[in-house]
């Protein structure tokens, strides 16, 4: 395969790659790294899923994949006590090893590396060179909207750069919340001498509830680990507009997990109302915009597709 054959499957299903010419150039190295980092606060759901995907379509190209467990991430972010982070934190890799990536895969705790005095000088520098203005706009959501964040909050991107300087990363990934701290450090990390990663973001799922970004403490995700019962009863309930394609989510998993994986999506139906139909994303697209497809065959179609998708998640946190 041949660097616009491999650029081209990287960017399938990312909004986007800063920047292509440099991601040329990792594609050269004999031993690249790519990274993510998660904070271990909750469930492992579809959204988690999504990154995933792409961290082992990178992994079969060759990259060294580097998973960070950002325990003190979590932390700052008043995600628990360090006992409940640690806990969470062993949970969250259980479901990324059940969800594929290989055993070469080397799972990163931030509090291994976060206290060393190589990575506080790296942070005290960056903290010299990074307005208030700047780090407000780098922060989560949440963070910019209340008129008094913690202090916390400010250190959580700097932090975030440096972990990609400690691990020695030549992609970033993320989904697009990420985009603001990454660009962060493509802006500050040449400053101090180190690295500057490409960075790949992907999209953000809605929430089953419409809402717009999944998350475990909204409560309106598909865990990866979701019972066969807890997938039907959250798909059922789901939010689906009749002939409505933006912002659905179920039309987002079908384009997310369903049509990256198989051509077309197996819709059962009783015979009185038309039978079974398999319908590429195009077919989709074209009878649920028309209205031709009801929106609880639709929910069914993707319920049942998860149900199979996820046997495997299931099958290894029962064994393991």
């Amino acid at each position: 395969m041949n660097i616009e054959e491999k650029i081209q499957l990287i960017e399938e299903g990312t909004l986007e790659v800063i920047d292509k010419e440099e991601l040329k150039e990792v594609l050269k190295k004999d031993h690249p790294i790519a990274y993510t980092g998660y904070e271990p606060s909750g469930k492992i759901h579809l959204g988690h899923a999504v990154t995933v995907q792409k961290l082992k379509t990178l992994q079969k190209l060759g990259f060294k994949i580097k998973i960070l467990l950002a325990d003190y991430h979590a932390f700052l972010n008043g995600k628990g006590s360090v006992e409940e982070i640690a806990e969470t934190a062993e949970y969250n890799k259980k479901c990324f090893q059940a969800l594929g990536l290989d055993e070469t895969t080397e799972y990163v705790y931030g509090s291994s590396f976060q206290l060393d005095s190589d990575y506080t000088d790296k942070v005290y520098q960056l903290a010299t060179m990074t307005t208030l203005k700047r780090a407000r706009r780098s922060m989560d959501q949440v963070s910019r909207a209340d008129d008094n964040p913690k202090v916390a909050s400010v250190i959580y991107p700097i932090m975030q750069t440096v972990d990609m300087a400690a691990l020695e990363v030549d992609i970033a990934l993320g989904g697009m919340e990420q985009r603001k701290i990454q660009m962060l450090a493509r802006e500050n990390l040449e400053k101090i001498g180190e690295n500057v990663p490409v960075c790949i973001h992907t999209p953000l799922l809605h929430g089953l509830d419409g809402d717009a970004k999944m998350s475990s403490s909204k409560g309106n995700y598909i865990a990866v680990d979701d019972s066969v019962e807890e997938i039907s009863k959250k798909i059922n309930k789901s939010y689906c507009p009749q002939g409505e394609i933006e912002d659905n989510p179920m039309i987002e998993i079908a384009e997310t997990f369903v049509y990256p994986n198989q051509d077309t999506l197996l819709i059962k139906r009783p015979e009185k109302f038309g039978g079974d139909i398999e319908l590429t994303h195009d077919e989709l697209i074209k009878e649920f915009s028309e209205g031709n497809l009801h929106p609880m065959d639709l929910k069914n179609g993707i319920k049942d597709f998860l149900i199979e998708f996820f046997a495997p998640v299931r099958k290894y946190m029962e064994e393991n």
